[in-house]
């Protein structure tokens, strides 16, 4: 991943700043991915790995009418729930660990989704950043699921610095003003999805600009 870093590091008060202008810019933040219930959003999420969120909603509006529990999906088997996914990326190894987890669930969870980081990590195809997802939009958990995006834009604007997700991840666990950890995952995903962006930010249309970091802002006035 190539990243650009900043030069610098935001102080406490450029960081409450920061997230107060993306909460009035966006009150009400949440997952671009289409889910009714829990299991829903952990098919998706697992769907959505080095794959579009567009690419998965198009996917599961058929997926779900054939099979929105783990029992349903189950049923389908791997063979009959490629059919639905194949316009995926990896689809082969996604559909092996959507059954894989629903063997789990049903086993282990009685069907329902855990909200527990251990036990979710403990399901096939879900690692930490799926868990912080689900755990997140699911069960209202204060958790940041650093994906590229997220990556990049604490890095670039010096709101966390860190070599690896992880670093990253704690960093911002720990600069993100209590009072706006619950939404910080999707204003931070949303951010560098749609405004700073990984080739040309777009730093004129960015409303936390004059807050940021990132020495080689374009076209800023």
């Amino acid at each position: 991943m190539a990243h650009s870093f900043s030069s610098g590091k935001m102080t406490p008060t450029q960081r409450r700043r920061f997230f107060e202008r993306l909460a009035a810019a966006d009150p009400h933040p949440s997952t671009e991915l289409d889910y009714k219930t829990p299991f829903e959003l952990l098919v998706a999420v697992v769907l959505s790995a080095q794959a579009t969120d567009k690419s998965v909603n198009k996917a599961t509006p058929a997926l779900f009418k054939a099979a929105n529990t783990p029992a349903k999906m189950l049923a389908l088997g791997e063979e009959g729930l490629i059919p639905y996914i194949q316009t995926i990326g990896l689809f082969r190894s996604k559909a092996r660990h959507i059954i894989g987890l629903c063997e789990q669930l049903l086993r282990e969870h009685q069907g329902k989704v855990p909200s527990s980081r251990e036990a979710l990590e403990k399901l096939p195809g879900v690692g930490r950043k799926t868990a912080n997802v689900v755990l997140n939009v699911a069960f209202g958990e204060p958790t940041i699921a650093v994906d590229t995006h997220i990556f990049r834009v604490a890095n670039r604007t010096g709101l966390a610095a860190g070599k690896n997700v992880l670093e990253v991840e704690q960093g911002l666990l720990k600069n993100v003003p209590k009072a706006f950890l619950q939404h910080a995952h999707h204003w931070l995903v949303l951010h560098g999805r749609y405004v700073c962006t990984a080739r040309q930010p777009r730093c004129q249309a960015c409303v936390v600009s004059h807050l940021c970091a990132y020495s080689d802002k374009t076209d800023v006035e």
